[in-house]
C-alpha cells in the first residue's frame, strides 16, 4: 500500500491554533488538518501528483467496475457485525453487486479507528464498528462486490461541538441544531473541506474504489437564520452579493475541490443530492445546484424516495404511487443531465426500500419487493441502469427483480 514512486506526501507540524504553514517554492497549495493536539500539514507538489498516472495510489486491492451498479446503503455495524454475512448472501444470490459504507457516519463518527499516523488519530472520533476494514474490503474484493465508501461532510455534530468556531453558533453561544438535535459544519470554512478530504483519503487507501459524500450542503432553515448566527463567510464573504449564490459557490467548490484532491488514489467521486433539487434552478436555502455539482463528479445519485416528496408531478401522494414519481422524475434528471453533454456524470438515484408509516395513515404503504419493482422499472424504461437501495436497518425485500431490461 504504496505511492508506486517514493514521495513524501506530508509535512506535519504541531500547533496550538488553527494557522496556515507559510507557502514554499515547494509547495503548490496549503491544506489544513487538525486533531486535539491541532495539526498542519501541506500537500508537497500536489499538482504534480495529481496529473501524474507515476503517482497513482495502489491499496493493493483489485476491483472491476460492474455492468451497472446496484447497490445497498450498509452502516458501519453491519460492515462490521453479523448482519454483514446476511448482506453477502444477498449479493450472492441476487443481481446486487455493490455495497455503499459508512466510514464517516451522520453523527460525524468515523466506524473505524485511524491508524497512529493519521492526522485525525487524536480528534477522538473512531469507533471500532469495522475492527478490521481492510479485512472487510479483502472479502468484498473476492465477492466481486463493489466497495463504495460514504462519508457525511456537513451534518457532523461531533465536529461542531468540539469546535463551534467551524459550525453555525446561536447568539447565546450555543451551537445551533435542528429539531432532531443534529448540528452542521460551516460549508464556508476551508478546515472543514480538508478534514472530510483527509477521512475520503484514507479510505481510499483502505481500498475503497469510490468515495461518496453525503450532507454536501447547508443545514435546511439556514436562509432564515444567516443573518442572526455567528460564523465565517471564509472567502465567500464578498464573493457574491447574492446570498443564494455564495452558497452555491461553496458547495460546488467543495465538491470540485475534493474531486482534485482525489485524483491521485484513483477513486471515482460520487454525491448525494436531494431529488428536487434537479426540478429548481437550485435549492436556495441548502446551496445545491445540480447542474453544477453534477459537472464535478463521475457519478450523481439523487436521493428519490417517494415518501420525500409532497404533492409534486401532479402526484398528491407520492408514497402510493412510486412508479409514476419516479418515472416523472427521471423525465426531468434526463434533460438537466444531456444539458451537460460531456460533463454528465453516470446517474444512480437512491430508492426507497423502507415503509414511512411516519406520514400517517392514507399517505404511506408498506413497501416490499412490488413497491422497489416499480421504482427500477421506472429508472429501466428511462434509461437509467444504476441505482442504491436505502434502508437505514439494512435489511432489505426479497424477491426483487433488479434487472428488469435483460
Amino acid at each position: 500500500m504504496t505511492f508506486q514512486k517514493s514521495l513524501s506526501v506530508f509535512a506535519l507540524s504541531s500547533a496550538l491554533v488553527f494557522t496556515s504553514l507559510p507557502a514554499s517554492a515547494e509547495t503548490t497549495t496549503e491544506d489544513i488538518i487538525f486533531t486535539e493536539k491541532q495539526f498542519d500539514y501541506q500537500l508537497i507538489d500536489e499538482q504534480v501528483v495529481a496529473s501524474s498516472s507515476l503517482y497513482t495510489y495502489d491499496s493493493g486491492l483489485q476491483f472491476t467496475y460492474p455492468d451497472a451498479v446496484r447497490g445497498v446503503y450498509v452502516t458501519g455495524h453491519s460492515a462490521g457485525g453479523a448482519r454483514f454475512n446476511d448482506l453477502l448472501k444477498l449479493m450472492d444470490q441476487t443481481e446486487l453487486n455493490a455495497m455503499v459504507i459508512d466510514i464517516k457516519d451522520d453523527f460525524g463518527d468515523l466506524t473505524y479507528v485511524p491508524k497512529e499516523d493519521s492526522p485525525i488519530k487524536d480528534l477522538g472520533i473512531g469507533n471500532l464498528y469495522m475492527k478490521d476494514p481492510r479485512k472487510v474490503l479483502e472479502t468484498l474484493e473476492q465477492k466481486e462486490i463493489y466497495p463504495i465508501a460514504r462519508v457525511v461532510v456537513f451534518k457532523d455534530t461531533r465536529l461542531a461541538e468540539k469546535h463551534p468556531e467551524l459550525s453555525f453558533v446561536e447568539p447565546n453561544g450555543s451551537v445551533w441544531k435542528n429539531g432532531r438535535e443534529e448540528a452542521f459544519v460551516n460549508p464556508f470554512a476551508k478546515e472543514v473541506w480538508d478534514y472530510n478530504v483527509q477521512i475520503a483519503i484514507e479510505a481510499a487507501k483502505m481500498g475503497f474504489q469510490e468515495i461518496q459524500f453525503d450532507y454536501v450542503r447547508f443545514p435546511e432553515g439556514f436562509e432564515n437564520r444567516a443573518d442572526v448566527l455567528k460564523y465565517t463567510g471564509g472567502g465567500y464573504e464578498t464573493s457574491d452579493p447574492d446570498p443564494v449564490q455564495r452558497r452555491v459557490h461553496a458547495v460546488t467548490d467543495f465538491v470540485a475541490y475534493a474531486k482534485e484532491k482525489l485524483k491521485p488514489y484513483g477513486v471515482k467521486v460520487s454525491v448525494d443530492i436531494f431529488g428536487y433539487s434537479a426540478t429548481l434552478p437550485e435549492a436556495p436555502g441548502i446551496g445545491q445546484n445540480f447542474s453544477k455539482i453534477s459537472s464535478n463528479v463521475d457519478v450523481i445519485s439523487s436521493m428519490i424516495y417517494p415518501s420525500h416528496w409532497t404533492s409534486y408531478f401532479g402526484i398528491k401522494k407520492p408514497d402510493l404511487e412510486p412508479y409514476r414519481l419516479v418515472q416523472e422524475y427521471a423525465k426531468v434528471e434526463n434533460v438537466k443531465l444531456a444539458e451537460l453533454g460531456d460533463k454528465a456524470p453516470i446517474s444512480r438515484p437512491w430508492l426507497q426500500d423502507f415503509t414511512a408509516s411516519y406520514l400517517g395513515a392514507g399517505n404511506y404503504q408498506v413497501y416490499g419487493a412490488k413497491q422497489v419493482q416499480q421504482q427500477i422499472q421506472a429508472l429501466s424504461e428511462a434509461g437509467i441502469n444504476e441505482f442504491l437501495l436505502w434502508n437505514a436497518g439494512n435489511r432489505y425485500s426479497a424477491g426483487v427483480d433488479y434487472t428488469p431490461g435483460k
